[in-house]
Protein backbone atom coordinates (compact mmCIF):
# COMPACT_ATOMS: atom_id res chain seq x y z
CA UNK A 1 0.00 0.00 0.00
CA UNK A 2 2.52 2.27 1.33
CA UNK A 3 5.06 1.61 -2.13
CA UNK A 4 1.52 2.15 -4.70
CA UNK A 5 1.11 5.76 -2.73
CA UNK A 6 4.95 6.34 -3.56
CA UNK A 7 4.08 5.12 -6.90
CA UNK A 8 1.22 7.41 -7.73
CA UNK A 9 3.04 10.22 -5.92
CA UNK A 10 5.85 9.76 -8.05
CA UNK A 11 3.97 9.68 -11.47
CA UNK A 12 1.98 12.73 -10.08
CA UNK A 13 5.17 15.04 -9.49
CA UNK A 14 6.63 13.85 -12.96
CA UNK A 15 3.46 14.99 -14.83
CA UNK A 16 3.28 17.72 -12.97
CA UNK A 17 6.90 18.47 -14.17
CA UNK A 18 6.29 17.61 -17.85
CA UNK A 19 2.83 20.00 -17.55
CA UNK A 20 5.10 22.62 -16.39
CA UNK A 21 7.85 22.01 -18.82
CA UNK A 22 5.59 22.39 -21.47
CA UNK A 23 4.36 26.22 -19.98
CA UNK A 24 8.23 27.26 -19.93
CA UNK A 25 8.37 26.01 -23.77
CA UNK A 26 6.17 28.54 -24.61
CA UNK A 27 7.72 31.52 -23.29
CA UNK A 28 9.94 30.62 -26.17
CA UNK A 29 7.54 29.97 -28.40
CA UNK A 30 6.57 33.98 -27.07
CA UNK A 31 9.44 35.97 -27.26
CA UNK A 32 11.64 34.74 -29.77
CA UNK A 33 9.66 35.84 -32.62
CA UNK A 34 10.94 39.62 -31.05
CA UNK A 35 14.23 38.15 -31.60
CA UNK A 36 13.97 36.96 -35.05
CA UNK A 37 11.17 39.30 -36.65
CA UNK A 38 12.46 42.63 -35.04
CA UNK A 39 16.14 42.17 -33.86
CA UNK A 40 17.50 40.11 -36.55
CA UNK A 41 15.36 40.74 -40.18
CA UNK A 42 13.50 44.08 -39.96
CA UNK A 43 14.42 46.32 -37.43
CA UNK A 44 17.97 47.31 -38.05
CA UNK A 45 17.87 47.87 -42.04
CA UNK A 46 14.54 49.84 -41.12
CA UNK A 47 15.88 51.72 -38.49
CA UNK A 48 18.67 52.53 -40.80
CA UNK A 49 16.90 53.71 -43.61
CA UNK A 50 14.72 55.90 -40.64
CA UNK A 51 18.11 57.38 -39.74
CA UNK A 52 19.39 58.26 -42.96
CA UNK A 53 16.58 59.83 -43.90
CA UNK A 54 16.98 62.29 -41.17
CA UNK A 55 21.13 62.29 -41.59
CA UNK A 56 22.46 65.51 -42.42
CA UNK A 57 24.36 66.18 -45.87
CA UNK A 58 27.43 64.18 -44.31
CA UNK A 59 25.15 61.24 -43.21
CA UNK A 60 25.48 61.92 -39.75
CA UNK A 61 22.94 62.05 -36.95
CA UNK A 62 22.82 64.02 -33.92
CA UNK A 63 21.36 62.13 -30.92
CA UNK A 64 21.72 64.45 -27.57
CA UNK A 65 23.97 66.77 -30.14
CA UNK A 66 26.18 63.66 -30.38
CA UNK A 67 27.33 63.14 -34.33
CA UNK A 68 26.63 59.05 -35.37
CA UNK A 69 26.91 57.73 -38.23
CA UNK A 70 23.36 56.99 -39.34
CA UNK A 71 24.57 53.46 -40.78
CA UNK A 72 26.09 53.00 -37.10
CA UNK A 73 22.82 54.36 -35.32
CA UNK A 74 21.47 50.69 -35.03
CA UNK A 75 24.29 49.01 -33.71
CA UNK A 76 24.91 52.04 -31.20
CA UNK A 77 20.90 51.26 -29.80
CA UNK A 78 21.82 47.80 -29.52
CA UNK A 79 25.06 48.57 -26.91
CA UNK A 80 22.73 50.76 -25.21
CA UNK A 81 19.94 48.85 -24.30
CA UNK A 82 22.24 46.12 -23.27
CA UNK A 83 24.00 48.45 -21.23
CA UNK A 84 20.68 49.38 -19.32
CA UNK A 85 19.75 45.41 -19.02
CA UNK A 86 23.74 45.41 -17.19
CA UNK A 87 22.25 47.88 -14.57
CA UNK A 88 18.55 45.87 -13.57
CA UNK A 89 19.27 42.63 -14.52
CA UNK A 90 21.01 41.87 -10.93
CA UNK A 91 18.82 43.52 -9.71
CA UNK A 92 15.69 41.80 -10.36
CA UNK A 93 17.12 38.15 -9.93
CA UNK A 94 18.32 39.21 -6.33
CA UNK A 95 14.64 40.49 -5.62
CA UNK A 96 13.23 37.63 -7.36
CA UNK A 97 14.83 34.45 -5.45
CA UNK A 98 14.66 36.54 -2.37
CA UNK A 99 10.95 36.73 -2.43
CA UNK A 100 10.22 33.41 -4.47
CA UNK A 101 7.92 35.12 -6.45
CA UNK A 102 9.62 35.04 -9.92
CA UNK A 103 6.41 35.12 -12.05
CA UNK A 104 4.91 38.72 -11.08
CA UNK A 105 8.33 39.95 -12.35
CA UNK A 106 8.40 37.75 -15.71
CA UNK A 107 5.13 39.23 -17.14
CA UNK A 108 5.95 42.84 -15.80
CA UNK A 109 9.38 42.78 -18.02
CA UNK A 110 7.12 39.98 -20.44
CA UNK A 111 4.90 42.63 -21.12
CA UNK A 112 6.91 45.88 -21.43
CA UNK A 113 9.00 44.29 -24.12
CA UNK A 114 5.74 43.39 -25.80
CA UNK A 115 4.07 46.57 -25.53
CA UNK A 116 7.26 48.80 -26.77
CA UNK A 117 7.90 46.03 -29.47
CA UNK A 118 4.23 47.12 -30.57
CA UNK A 119 4.78 50.76 -30.47
CA UNK A 120 7.11 50.19 -33.19
CA UNK A 121 3.63 50.62 -35.71
CA UNK A 122 4.34 54.51 -35.37
CA UNK A 123 8.19 54.61 -36.29
CA UNK A 124 7.85 56.32 -39.68
CA UNK A 125 9.01 58.98 -41.46
CA UNK A 126 12.42 60.50 -39.63
CA UNK A 127 11.55 59.04 -36.35
CA UNK A 128 14.81 57.65 -35.48
CA UNK A 129 15.11 58.38 -31.66
CA UNK A 130 11.55 56.98 -31.66
CA UNK A 131 12.76 53.83 -32.82
CA UNK A 132 15.93 53.65 -31.23
CA UNK A 133 13.95 54.63 -27.47
CA UNK A 134 11.69 51.48 -28.43
CA UNK A 135 14.52 49.35 -29.31
CA UNK A 136 16.34 50.28 -25.92
CA UNK A 137 13.30 49.21 -24.34
CA UNK A 138 11.92 46.36 -25.64
CA UNK A 139 15.76 44.42 -25.24
CA UNK A 140 16.42 45.71 -22.14
CA UNK A 141 13.02 44.49 -20.96
CA UNK A 142 13.39 41.18 -23.25
CA UNK A 143 16.85 40.52 -21.43
CA UNK A 144 15.39 40.43 -17.77
CA UNK A 145 12.53 38.29 -18.47
CA UNK A 146 14.80 35.88 -20.05
CA UNK A 147 17.22 36.25 -17.04
CA UNK A 148 13.56 34.98 -15.14
CA UNK A 149 12.92 32.52 -17.58
CA UNK A 150 16.37 30.90 -17.65
CA UNK A 151 16.52 30.61 -13.96
CA UNK A 152 13.19 28.33 -14.42
CA UNK A 153 15.19 25.73 -15.62
CA UNK A 154 16.65 23.96 -12.84
CA UNK A 155 13.63 24.12 -11.06
CA UNK A 156 11.40 22.12 -13.18
CA UNK A 157 14.15 19.68 -14.90
CA UNK A 158 16.49 17.44 -13.12
CA UNK A 159 20.12 17.31 -14.49
CA UNK A 160 19.52 14.48 -16.30
CA UNK A 161 17.14 15.99 -18.25
CA UNK A 162 18.06 19.48 -18.49
CA UNK A 163 19.92 19.62 -21.75
CA UNK A 164 16.98 17.84 -23.62
CA UNK A 165 14.48 20.39 -21.95
CA UNK A 166 16.60 23.19 -23.02
CA UNK A 167 16.90 22.13 -26.49
CA UNK A 168 13.11 21.87 -26.76
CA UNK A 169 12.65 25.58 -25.40
CA UNK A 170 15.24 26.49 -28.56
CA UNK A 171 13.41 24.55 -30.61
CA UNK A 172 10.19 25.79 -29.95
CA UNK A 173 11.33 29.26 -30.02
CA UNK A 174 12.91 28.67 -33.64
CA UNK A 175 9.60 27.17 -34.64
CA UNK A 176 7.59 30.08 -33.78
CA UNK A 177 10.06 32.41 -35.57
CA UNK A 178 9.75 30.62 -38.74
CA UNK A 179 6.03 30.60 -38.63
CA UNK A 180 5.89 34.24 -37.74
CA UNK A 181 8.48 34.53 -40.61
CA UNK A 182 6.40 32.96 -43.49
CA UNK A 183 3.51 35.12 -42.82
CA UNK A 184 6.18 38.12 -42.91
CA UNK A 185 7.20 37.66 -45.99
CA UNK A 186 4.18 37.06 -47.38
CA UNK A 187 2.87 40.18 -45.91
CA UNK A 188 6.10 42.06 -47.32
CA UNK A 189 6.41 40.45 -50.75
CA UNK A 190 2.56 41.46 -51.66
CA UNK A 191 2.18 44.33 -50.12
CA UNK A 192 0.70 45.92 -53.24
CA UNK A 193 -1.47 43.60 -52.88
CA UNK A 194 -3.04 44.86 -49.18
CA UNK A 195 -3.17 48.16 -50.49
CA UNK A 196 -0.07 48.71 -47.93
CA UNK A 197 3.51 51.14 -48.60
CA UNK A 198 6.77 49.00 -47.92
CA UNK A 199 6.96 51.10 -45.02
CA UNK A 200 3.88 50.38 -43.42
CA UNK A 201 4.02 46.69 -44.11
CA UNK A 202 7.31 46.39 -42.41
CA UNK A 203 5.68 48.29 -38.97
CA UNK A 204 3.29 46.03 -39.34
CA UNK A 205 5.78 42.91 -38.75
CA UNK A 206 7.48 44.58 -36.44
CA UNK A 207 4.35 45.48 -34.06
CA UNK A 208 2.70 41.73 -35.13
CA UNK A 209 5.72 40.72 -33.17
CA UNK A 210 4.74 42.22 -30.11
CA UNK A 211 1.12 41.27 -30.23
CA UNK A 212 2.09 37.19 -30.38
CA UNK A 213 4.63 38.12 -27.81
CA UNK A 214 1.82 39.51 -25.43
CA UNK A 215 -0.56 36.75 -26.13
CA UNK A 216 1.66 33.46 -25.85
CA UNK A 217 3.28 34.49 -22.59
CA UNK A 218 -0.46 34.31 -21.14
CA UNK A 219 0.48 30.17 -21.83
CA UNK A 220 3.70 30.15 -19.30
CA UNK A 221 2.08 32.32 -16.90
CA UNK A 222 -0.67 30.34 -15.88
CA UNK A 223 1.39 26.69 -15.88
CA UNK A 224 4.60 27.91 -14.28
CA UNK A 225 4.67 28.39 -10.89
CA UNK A 226 6.50 30.04 -7.82
CA UNK A 227 8.70 28.35 -5.63
CA UNK A 228 9.08 29.20 -1.98
CA UNK A 229 12.78 28.97 -1.25
CA UNK A 230 14.18 28.67 2.25
CA UNK A 231 14.09 32.22 4.25
CA UNK A 232 17.24 34.06 3.58
CA UNK A 233 19.17 36.89 5.42
CA UNK A 234 18.80 40.01 3.01
CA UNK A 235 21.48 41.86 2.10
CA UNK A 236 19.94 44.86 1.25
CA UNK A 237 18.10 46.09 -1.83
CA UNK A 238 19.67 47.58 -4.71
CA UNK A 239 23.43 48.06 -5.44
CA UNK A 240 23.76 46.61 -1.79
CA UNK A 241 22.36 43.42 -3.36
CA UNK A 242 24.03 43.43 -6.48
CA UNK A 243 27.74 43.37 -4.42
CA UNK A 244 26.32 40.45 -2.09
CA UNK A 245 25.76 38.49 -5.27
CA UNK A 246 29.12 39.49 -6.55
CA UNK A 247 30.39 38.27 -3.75
CA UNK A 248 28.89 35.27 -3.20
CA UNK A 249 29.83 34.29 -6.70
CA UNK A 250 33.71 34.79 -6.27
CA UNK A 251 33.02 31.61 -3.68
CA UNK A 252 32.78 29.73 -7.18
CA UNK A 253 35.26 30.62 -9.14
CA UNK A 254 34.97 28.06 -11.71
CA UNK A 255 31.47 29.03 -12.55
CA UNK A 256 32.50 32.58 -12.84
CA UNK A 257 35.44 30.94 -15.43
CA UNK A 258 32.35 29.37 -17.57
CA UNK A 259 30.74 32.79 -17.12
CA UNK A 260 33.99 34.47 -18.38
CA UNK A 261 34.26 31.97 -21.57
CA UNK A 262 30.32 32.23 -22.25
CA UNK A 263 30.32 36.26 -21.88
CA UNK A 264 32.99 35.73 -24.83
CA UNK A 265 31.96 33.58 -27.31
CA UNK A 266 28.48 34.44 -26.83
CA UNK A 267 28.97 38.32 -27.40
CA UNK A 268 30.24 36.84 -30.93
CA UNK A 269 26.86 34.74 -31.14
CA UNK A 270 24.29 37.86 -30.45
CA UNK A 271 26.16 40.21 -32.61
CA UNK A 272 26.12 38.18 -35.45
CA UNK A 273 22.63 38.14 -34.81
CA UNK A 274 21.58 41.38 -34.49
CA UNK A 275 23.55 42.79 -37.31
CA UNK A 276 23.57 39.98 -40.02
CA UNK A 277 20.52 41.73 -41.97
CA UNK A 278 22.56 44.86 -42.16
CA UNK A 279 25.06 43.19 -43.45
CA UNK A 280 23.22 41.59 -45.83
CA UNK A 281 21.36 44.61 -47.39
CA UNK A 282 23.90 47.53 -47.12
CA UNK A 283 27.31 45.74 -47.73
CA UNK A 284 25.78 42.39 -49.78
CA UNK A 285 22.97 44.82 -51.33
CA UNK A 286 20.41 41.84 -51.15
CA UNK A 287 16.96 43.17 -50.77
CA UNK A 288 14.69 41.94 -48.11
CA UNK A 289 12.59 39.19 -49.36
CA UNK A 290 16.26 37.53 -49.77
CA UNK A 291 17.39 38.52 -46.06
CA UNK A 292 13.54 37.38 -44.77
CA UNK A 293 14.23 33.90 -46.71
CA UNK A 294 17.85 33.86 -44.94
CA UNK A 295 16.29 34.10 -41.61
CA UNK A 296 13.67 31.99 -42.44
CA UNK A 297 16.13 29.27 -43.18
CA UNK A 298 18.29 29.93 -39.97
CA UNK A 299 15.05 29.09 -37.89
CA UNK A 300 14.13 26.21 -39.82
CA UNK A 301 17.73 24.83 -39.81
CA UNK A 302 18.28 25.96 -35.91
CA UNK A 303 15.02 23.80 -34.64
CA UNK A 304 17.17 20.75 -36.30
CA UNK A 305 20.12 21.97 -34.88
CA UNK A 306 19.45 22.48 -31.06
CA UNK A 307 17.72 19.10 -31.19
CA UNK A 308 20.65 17.32 -33.00
CA UNK A 309 23.37 18.92 -30.75
CA UNK A 310 21.42 17.85 -27.92
CA UNK A 311 21.53 14.37 -28.83
CA UNK A 312 25.14 14.77 -29.69
CA UNK A 313 25.58 16.15 -26.03
CA UNK A 314 24.38 12.82 -24.71
CA UNK A 315 27.42 10.94 -26.19
CA UNK A 316 30.10 13.26 -26.08
CA UNK A 317 29.12 15.64 -23.48
CA UNK A 318 27.55 19.33 -23.38
CA UNK A 319 31.38 21.02 -23.07
CA UNK A 320 32.82 19.04 -25.74
CA UNK A 321 29.56 19.51 -28.14
CA UNK A 322 29.94 23.54 -27.58
CA UNK A 323 33.59 23.54 -28.69
CA UNK A 324 32.72 21.43 -31.87
CA UNK A 325 30.38 24.49 -32.33
CA UNK A 326 32.62 27.31 -31.83
CA UNK A 327 34.67 25.73 -34.38
CA UNK A 328 31.76 25.77 -36.61
CA UNK A 329 31.20 29.19 -36.05
CA UNK A 330 34.52 30.58 -36.66
CA UNK A 331 34.52 28.72 -39.83
CA UNK A 332 31.39 30.30 -41.44
CA UNK A 333 31.87 33.87 -39.83
CA UNK A 334 35.35 33.53 -41.80
CA UNK A 335 33.65 32.48 -44.71
CA UNK A 336 31.27 35.54 -44.42
CA UNK A 337 34.09 37.85 -45.29
CA UNK A 338 34.21 36.57 -48.64
CA UNK A 339 30.96 36.79 -49.67
CA UNK A 340 30.27 37.92 -52.95
CA UNK A 341 27.79 40.76 -53.24
CA UNK A 342 24.14 40.32 -55.10
CA UNK A 343 24.82 36.70 -54.44
CA UNK A 344 21.39 35.46 -52.27
CA UNK A 345 23.06 31.58 -52.75
CA UNK A 346 26.02 32.23 -51.10
CA UNK A 347 24.08 34.34 -48.64
CA UNK A 348 21.47 31.25 -48.32
CA UNK A 349 24.83 29.07 -47.73
CA UNK A 350 25.79 30.55 -44.74
CA UNK A 351 22.68 31.29 -43.31
CA UNK A 352 22.25 27.17 -43.37
CA UNK A 353 25.62 27.64 -41.82
CA UNK A 354 24.70 29.29 -38.82
CA UNK A 355 21.38 27.77 -38.47
CA UNK A 356 22.93 24.63 -37.56
CA UNK A 357 25.38 26.04 -34.93
CA UNK A 358 23.12 28.60 -33.79
CA UNK A 359 20.19 26.91 -31.28
CA UNK A 360 22.24 23.79 -30.21
CA UNK A 361 25.22 26.16 -28.81
CA UNK A 362 23.06 28.08 -26.96
CA UNK A 363 20.65 25.84 -25.84
CA UNK A 364 23.48 23.66 -24.40
CA UNK A 365 25.32 26.84 -23.02
CA UNK A 366 22.24 27.32 -21.12
CA UNK A 367 21.86 23.87 -19.59
CA UNK A 368 25.34 23.72 -18.71
CA UNK A 369 25.20 26.51 -16.87
CA UNK A 370 21.95 25.53 -14.92
CA UNK A 371 24.33 22.87 -13.21
CA UNK A 372 26.76 25.13 -12.12
CA UNK A 373 24.39 27.12 -9.57
CA UNK A 374 24.22 26.71 -6.35
CA UNK A 375 20.40 25.42 -4.85
CA UNK A 376 18.23 27.82 -3.87
CA UNK A 377 20.13 30.67 -6.09
CA UNK A 378 18.53 30.15 -9.57
CA UNK A 379 17.65 33.84 -10.53
CA UNK A 380 20.42 35.73 -8.93
CA UNK A 381 23.04 33.36 -10.59
CA UNK A 382 20.90 33.31 -13.77
CA UNK A 383 20.78 37.40 -13.97
CA UNK A 384 24.54 36.99 -14.24
CA UNK A 385 23.71 34.66 -17.18
CA UNK A 386 21.61 36.86 -19.17
CA UNK A 387 24.48 39.84 -18.24
CA UNK A 388 26.95 37.13 -20.26
CA UNK A 389 23.64 36.09 -22.92
CA UNK A 390 22.25 39.78 -23.47
CA UNK A 391 24.10 41.83 -20.82
CA UNK A 392 27.77 42.02 -21.76
CA UNK A 393 26.89 41.83 -25.35
CA UNK A 394 27.52 45.54 -25.96
CA UNK A 395 31.30 44.73 -27.12
CA UNK A 396 30.75 43.53 -30.31
CA UNK A 397 27.62 45.61 -31.60
CA UNK A 398 30.09 48.84 -30.43
CA UNK A 399 32.97 46.72 -32.28
CA UNK A 400 31.05 46.52 -35.04
CA UNK A 401 29.65 49.96 -35.31
CA UNK A 402 32.85 51.80 -34.66
CA UNK A 403 34.44 49.47 -37.45
CA UNK A 404 31.80 50.53 -39.84
CA UNK A 405 32.58 54.38 -38.67
CA UNK A 406 36.14 54.41 -39.05
CA UNK A 407 36.54 52.17 -42.01
CA UNK A 408 33.13 52.48 -43.90
CA UNK A 409 33.43 48.72 -44.39
CA UNK A 410 31.19 46.00 -43.10
CA UNK A 411 33.48 43.49 -44.08
CA UNK A 412 35.92 44.72 -41.60
CA UNK A 413 33.72 44.81 -39.17
CA UNK A 414 32.62 40.97 -39.55
CA UNK A 415 35.76 39.91 -39.92
CA UNK A 416 36.31 41.29 -36.08
CA UNK A 417 34.06 39.03 -34.83
CA UNK A 418 35.92 35.59 -35.27
CA UNK A 419 38.33 36.75 -32.33
CA UNK A 420 34.97 36.33 -30.14
CA UNK A 421 34.96 32.56 -31.09
CA UNK A 422 38.54 31.86 -31.13
CA UNK A 423 39.40 33.22 -27.74
CA UNK A 424 35.63 31.90 -25.81
CA UNK A 425 37.01 28.00 -27.29
CA UNK A 426 40.16 28.81 -25.84
CA UNK A 427 38.63 29.94 -22.49
CA UNK A 428 35.61 27.25 -22.29
CA UNK A 429 38.39 24.51 -22.55
CA UNK A 430 40.09 25.20 -19.89
CA UNK A 431 37.34 25.18 -17.45
CA UNK A 432 37.18 21.71 -15.20
CA UNK A 433 33.27 21.11 -15.63
CA UNK A 434 32.90 17.90 -13.83
CA UNK A 435 34.90 19.66 -10.59
CA UNK A 436 32.82 23.28 -11.10
CA UNK A 437 29.47 21.36 -10.77
CA UNK A 438 30.70 19.41 -7.66
CA UNK A 439 32.09 22.55 -6.22
CA UNK A 440 28.76 24.19 -6.28
CA UNK A 441 26.66 21.62 -4.39
CA UNK A 442 24.89 19.69 -7.17
CA UNK A 443 24.92 15.92 -7.98
CA UNK A 444 27.55 15.16 -10.97
CA UNK A 445 26.20 13.68 -13.84
CA UNK A 446 27.34 10.72 -15.42
CA UNK A 447 28.28 12.52 -18.38
CA UNK A 448 29.15 16.12 -18.81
Amino acid sequence: MGTDTLRTDAADGAADRRREQRGWYFYDWACSVYSTSVLTVFLGPYLTSVAESAADGDGYVHPLGIPVRAGSFFAYSVSLSVIVAVLVMPLVGAAADRSGRKKPLLAAAAYTGAAATAGMFFLDGDRYLLGGVLLVVANAAQSVAMMLYNSYLPQIAPPEERDAVSSRGWAFGYAAGALVLIANLILYTAHDSFGLSESAAVRICLASAGLWWGAFALIPLRRLRDRRTPAREAAGTGWKQLAATIRDMRRHPLTLAFLLAYLVYNDGIQTVITQASVYGSEELGLGQSTLIVAVLLVQVLAVVGALALGRLARTYGAKRTILGSLVAWTATLAAGYFLPAGAPVWFFVLAAGIGLVLGGSQALSRSLFSQLVPPGKEAEYFSAYELSDRGMSWLGPLLFGLTYQLTGSYRDAVISLVAFFVLGFVLLARVPVRRAIGDAGNPVPERI
